[in-house]
């Protein structure tokens, strides 16, 4: 396998997952909507894909090739969607903690 597609094999899979719980974050709740919320949103989006990618690539590194090359992709997925929902969960808190008090 190409090594470029076997480190990002799990963005390249998580792809349309990452787009449907993106789609979410983003429309719910539909309003108030200012500009400064879409900046957010756009920030918190673009943190947790940058979080899950470099997560990838360091569990990726991280894990011990003893127990064979599926188990680098295995632990680098799992880590990396659990920071992905980390960061979009974290997110979703402050942006509407934020709400309220407006």
């Amino acid at each position: 396998m190409n090594p470029l597609v076997e480190i990002n094999l799990a963005l390249i899979l998580f792809l349309p997952w990452f787009g449907i719980l993106g789609a979410l974050y983003w429309w719910v709740p539909r309003a108030p909507r200012p500009r400064a919320r879409i900046v957010f949103d756009v920030i918190a989006l673009l943190l947790a894909v940058v979080a899950f990618v470099a997560t990838v690539h360091w569990a990726h590194a991280a894990a011990d090739p003893v127990y064979g090359a599926m188990w680098r992709q295995v632990l680098a997925t799992a880590v990396g969607y659990a920071v992905f929902l980390g960061v979009l969960t974290l997110a979703f808190v402050l942006r509407r903690r934020w709400l309220v008090r407006r």
